[in-house]
């Protein structure tokens, strides 16, 4: 993965972990991690999020916005945008690069914001009351500022239909989060009685709408045709929904994988786990779940469920003319869809 996209990242024409870079280093920003500093020592998940910035290419932060970058390069100018080519760098409009600036604080806001914790629920190791409130804090100030740096920049590019479309994904993805909080106070907790088609629905508004918006938006900003668009749209929810697959199958397909190794009831190997077994077998086997679904079907299927949607994503990809950037983004789907 980190070979693809080092890869992707010279064909675009920088790194892409530096994307919101002139955002993360105002002086807004600088006083609040000097701030967030003051919770070294408790375990309040602010801190992870803002080390998972320093370690990007381990935790894939900025894939959005280099896909972003990607897809418009692989479209290329269209007909009716002739006259700006002078505004391109690297087969890129500025407003595009701008597009995927914001599509990455939009996701980083999100990831802020995720990092607030349910006082109700901390435990005497977590670190000290006021410490852990005041985390919570610095989490809903800071993803405010990145989400409303987001906005801004937003409303600069001019144009009513990307702005309908990004704020729509901001909507979905307020709904799928809303949506996975309310069911449960714990992250890992037994699932509700769902089959695969509604888990989709949960991960696209949660996972994919972002992405396939902004490729869409990408292809409205140099004025490409309907067809195109829907095509960059296809390809970003679909290679969108691969990546969350491959992400749900690591503790069942890796060979190193421990018997202790993380993974959600909530994943797709588990949901398509439950469908073939039925849930009343599902829920006697419930202490033992890693290891059925690992001689189940779930993990099987879980697998041609992402080779499926990189499948399709790559269809989506034909509609464009052959390039260094197109081979990238299937270099993407490629890194995602393959296991041991």
């Amino acid at each position: 993965w980190s070979q693809v996209v080092s890869e992707a990242e010279k064909i675009v024409g920088y790194p892409t972990s530096f994307m919101s870079l002139r955002c993360l280093l105002s002086d807004e920003l600088s006083n609040i991690a000097m701030q967030v500093r003051k919770l070294v020592g408790t375990k309040h998940p602010l801190l992870d999020t803002a080390r998972g910035f320093v370690y990007d290419s381990r935790n894939n932060l900025q894939m959005r916005g280099l896909v972003v970058l990607l897809i418009s390069k692989a479209a290329g100018p269209s007909t009716a945008e002739l006259s700006l080519q002078h505004d391109m760098v690297s087969g890129i409009y500025s407003s595009q690069r701008s597009l995927a600036e914001i599509t990455e604080l939009i996701h980083t806001a999100f990831l802020v914001h995720r990092g607030i914790v349910n006082i109700g629920e901390l435990k005497s190791c977590d670190g000290p009351l006021k410490d852990m409130q005041f985390g919570n804090k610095m989490a809903v100030l800071s993803g405010d500022f990145l989400l409303a740096n987001a906005c801004t920049s937003l409303a600069q590019l001019q144009n009513t239909k990307v702005v309908e479309l990004i704020s729509s994904a901001i909507g979905d993805l307020v709904q799928g989060i809303y949506y996975e909080n309310s069911k449960s106070s714990e992250e890992n907790c037994l699932t509700d009685d769902i089959g695969i088609s509604r888990w989709k629905e949960q991960v696209f508004l949660r996972h994919s709408a972002l992405l396939a918006k902004s490729c869409q938006a990408a292809m409205e900003l140099a004025k490409h045709s309907a067809e195109i668009q829907d095509m960059a749209f296809q390809y970003g929810k679909h290679m969108s929904m691969s990546h969350k697959l491959h992400s749900d199958l690591q503790p069942f397909v890796k060979e190193t994988s421990s018997d202790t190794m993380a993974f959600s009831l909530n994943s797709a190997p588990a949901i398509l786990h439950q469908e073939f077994r039925g849930r009343e077998a599902w829920l006697k086997q419930i202490r033992e779940l890693q290891e059925a679904i690992k001689a189940g079907r779930g993990v099987t299927s879980a697998i041609d469920l992402c080779r499926c949607h990189g499948n399709r994503a790559l269809a989506a990809l034909e509609r464009f003319p052959p390039s260094e950037a197109r081979d990238a983004l299937a270099n993407i789907v490629y890194a995602v869809t393959r296991f041991p």
